[in-house]
């Protein structure tokens, strides 16, 4: 059964999955853009304040392969391997930035 039936599947009770969408969906329609810009600073502040550099230059890493391979199968050849992993570099050190306390 496909997941948009998960309600009627427990006893008429709304799965996490439903509650959460339609949550967001809810709080997308009462918040404008700068909400979320605002949120956003506030949860990277508080990533930033829990974290150290050696964080960020893994999930710098992490992001600059994600970010080839995403390149990689939009152009539509999946099989090139013409992208560059010094992105990896560049990411980590702005990242880091960010707590260099």
């Amino acid at each position: 059964m496909s997941n948009s039936n998960n309600n009627s599947n427990n006893n008429g009770k709304m799965s996490y999955e439903e509650a959460g969408r339609k949550g967001g969906e809810q709080t997308a329609k009462n918040h404008d853009k700068e909400f979320y810009q605002e949120i956003g600073e506030k949860g990277g502040e508080a990533t930033s304040d829990n974290h150290d550099k050696k964080f960020y230059q893994e999930i710098g890493a992490k992001g600059g392969s994600q970010s080839s391979n995403l390149s990689n199968s939009n152009s539509g050849n999946s099989n090139s391997s013409n992208s560059s992993n010094n992105s990896n570099s560049s990411n980590s050190s702005n990242n880091s930035n960010r707590n260099n306390n």
